[in-house]
């Protein structure tokens, strides 16, 4: 490990992206607003958008070679009032994915961002699934990549059906719905182990997790484009 490989994880969760870049090599160093006591690396609890203009402004975001960030576009988040209204950024319905892309650019440095799909205008330079992983969930996720770029893999075809019922029908299948409650939804170990999570069994957090498989793969994607480069 080189003090070079360090990703910072805005808007981290519980760490199922920060976990993932940690298994392509990355030194991890998470941020979100609430307390996450389960979090499995060095954690800053506070505001994604004010910490990150604090490290831009002081010069410390140099330590980090890539930023990862999963900000939250509900409109009326609770999370954007404070940040939006001190940075000039509008009020209480808009989404943090605008604020966050114009400090990843002022970063200078390369940058993921990570939206399910549907809830923002993102570029969908990566789509992944939880099936291109062998996993157990679907877990649709797409990322636009900044300041870097690698080939988009294949989505591979689902092979049956999320467990459980949907508009009121009831199907089986081999993936697992890793959301909500009732209604077929998985049990907190089954998200955990299609998922591949195991450091937390809070069911909201895995709920809202990415699988790591993800972020290993981009950031060994990562790693492999910035070799190029150097090469």
């Amino acid at each position: 490990m080189t003090a070079s490989l360090r990703v910072l994880d805005l808007y981290s969760c519980s760490g199922g992206a920060g976990w993932g870049y940690h298994l392509a090599g990355f030194a991890v160093d998470g941020c979100d607003i609430a307390d996450r006591p389960r979090y499995p690396f060095a954690y800053h609890r506070g505001d994604a958008l004010e910490y990150l203009a604090h490290l831009i402004d002081t010069g410390e975001i140099e330590r980090y070679s890539l930023v990862h960030a999963s900000p939250p576009c509900q409109a009326g988040c609770a999370l954007t009032v404070g940040t939006n209204t001190s940075q000039g950024w509008g009020g209480a319905h808009s989404d943090l994915v605008a604020p966050t892309r114009d400090l990843l650019d002022r970063t200078g440095l390369p940058y993921v961002i990570e939206q399910p799909n549907g809830r923002a205008q993102i570029r969908k330079d990566l789509s992944l699934c939880g099936v291109m992983f062998g996993l157990g969930v679907l877990r649709h996720r797409n990322f636009e990549l900044g300041r870097w770029s690698t080939a988009r893999p294949k989505h591979v075809k689902h092979d049956g059906y999320v467990r459980g019922h949907r508009h009121g029908v009831h199907r089986d299948g081999p993936y697992v719905a890793a959301y909500g409650n009732g209604g077929g939804k998985a049990t907190v170990p089954e998200m955990q182990h299609a998922m591949g999570i195991t450091w937390t069994d809070v069911r909201e957090e895995l709920t809202e997790a990415i699988p790591p498989a993800y972020t290993k793969w981009i950031g060994t994607a990562f790693l492999n484009a910035r070799q190029e480069v150097l090469v």
